[in-house]
């Protein structure tokens, strides 16, 4: 096992690499779709395609996507030598990455109440809620490439 994970190690980097960036796009997108949703008035035809629209985004990209971010991270954690788990950063950038998943579970609650029309939130909440995946993400791109403590 050891030998093909050392082996596989590039292309299973390459696929969460491809999945972080699916996975990011929904999480920046839907809440700018949360912010059009806000304003429309319930049950019109803008509010039947913004549900559509965000459920087919979670549906589609996001869920797999944070499965496959999942699965290929655990694999690239598990890849011998890889990850020096002396170092502080590694620890701060799973806990970010928590973070994601939070927001993430969140957005799914979100979007449920967008489509049983019961969504009590502004525009104004989803804007800034928005920043949260992009500040999260620069935070983890910095912490792995600096990987300063």
């Amino acid at each position: 096992m050891h030998e093909f994970m050392s082996t596989a190690y590039p292309w299973i980097k390459s696929l969460h690499i491809i999945a972080v960036i699916a996975w990011m796009a929904g999480l920046l997108y839907l809440p700018r779709l949360f912010v059009n949703h806000a304003g429309v008035d319930r049950g019109t035809q803008a509010s039947e395609m913004l549900k559509g629209m965000e459920g087919r985004l979670m549906r589609i990209i996001m869920r797999p996507a944070a499965v496959a971010t999942l699965l290929f991270g655990g694999m690239l954690l598990s890849t011998p030598g890889i990850v020096d788990w002396s170092m502080g950063w590694i620890y701060l950038k799973l806990a970010f990455v928590l973070g994601l998943f939070m927001i993430h579970g969140m957005m799914e609650g979100w979007r449920s109440r967008f489509a049983r029309d019961a969504n009590t939130k502004s525009a104004s909440f989803f804007r800034k809620i928005n920043e949260v995946p992009t500040l999260l993400m620069i935070l983890i791109v910095l912490l792995v490439v600096a990987k300063p403590f």
